[in-house]
């Protein structure tokens, strides 16, 4: 980064889909973007096996390998990528401050997509448990289960996503859903994703059900399901328990910067946030979250670079 300018047009933080998308088109635009990343570039996506819904790639495609290619992209394209945290965002006027671990950058835009993390289990013994049974990552631990009984709590799309990519692996797959089978909010995942798992001859559904403990002897050996129509608690043989039950926005570095409402980035239909210059795409912001999407991701990545360029041209034109 040696030559580069003290002040930068467009700071992203963040490297997932909405953050590389942003790079692109922040790159496009010739505004050389600065990507900071705290971790490794590609977001959920780097939890992800493979992608059948992206567009124009026709068959499934590694999730990780699409990731590598768009910050490829990204870097050809003009952008810096820095891996280091984000501690706060400091609004200015005409520049804002992005204090990171080791310093501060000038920045006239400034574009946050901090993604979200997994939301824990809040089941007795499941902190206990963590890494040895317990786990938020299909595919990074899915493999370690080769025909054991699994788990997997979490009735969304990434649930069911999650189910079938361990049936891979499993000898059975149990889904823990805490509604009953004839609740139309029991399963809240597409219906073709419902479809494939109910059909899926490894694939089992606990319903009306909520995990009230996870039990191991070095590692999990069982969980304790509470019937929630009657309250009786049965336990049974398990090897693994995968949790997807939401994600918590990473914005605690936002905290006292820009306006948040429950942890998630309240911005306009413009993704403009409450101050002007700081832009929010991607899981951390109100609205986006709902889908978790990574093609939703990066149009709003996409939207809000767009969004920056036209603020530098029109906006702030009168500085050097």
């Amino acid at each position: 980064m040696s030559g580069t300018p003290s002040v930068r047009d467009v700071v992203i933080v963040g490297a997932g889909p909405a953050g590389l998308t942003a790079a692109v088109y922040a790159g496009r635009a010739l505004l050389s973007p600065l990507v900071i990343e705290k971790a490794i570039p590609g977001g959920q996506l780097n939890e992800t096996d493979l992608i059948d819904n992206w567009p124009g790639t026709g068959e499934a495609v590694s999730a990780q390998g699409l990731m590598v290619q768009l910050r490829e992209q990204a870097e050809r394209l003009g952008a810096d990528i820095v891996q280091d945290e984000v501690v706060r965002v400091e609004p200015g006027t005409s520049t804002h401050r992005v204090v990171i671990s080791q310093g501060t950058i000038e920045a006239r835009t400034v574009i946050v997509c901090p993604g979200s993390r997994p939301k824990e289990l809040s089941a007795e013994g499941a902190a206990r448990w963590k890494g040895r049974g317990v786990s938020y990552c299909a595919t990074c631990d899915g493999y370690f289960f080769r025909d054991r009984r699994i788990v997997e709590v979490g009735a969304g799309d990434s649930g069911l996503m999650e189910a079938l990519f361990l049936t891979r692996f499993a000898a059975r797959v149990s889904i823990v859903v805490r509604h009953p089978q004839e609740d139309p909010r029991a399963i809240r995942a597409s219906a073709s994703l419902r479809r494939r798992a109910e059909e899926h001859p490894k694939i089992e559904f606990l319903w009306n059900r909520d995990v009230e403990e996870v039990v191991g002897d070095k590692f999990v050996t069982s969980v304790r399901l509470r019937h929630l129509g009657s309250g009786v608690i049965e336990e049974m043989p398990a090897d693994a328990v995968f949790v997807n039950i939401g994600r918590i926005p990473q914005t605690d570095f936002l905290r006292g910067s820009v306006d948040l409402d429950g942890g998630y980035v309240v911005t306009d239909e413009r993704l403009r946030t409450s101050v002007v210059g700081i832009f929010a795409a991607g899981d951390a912001r109100r609205g986006a979250h709902r889908y978790s999407q990574a093609i939703v991701a990066a149009g709003e990545g996409a939207m809000a670079a767009l969004e920056a360029e036209n603020y530098l041209s029109h906006e702030l034109v009168s500085i050097p």
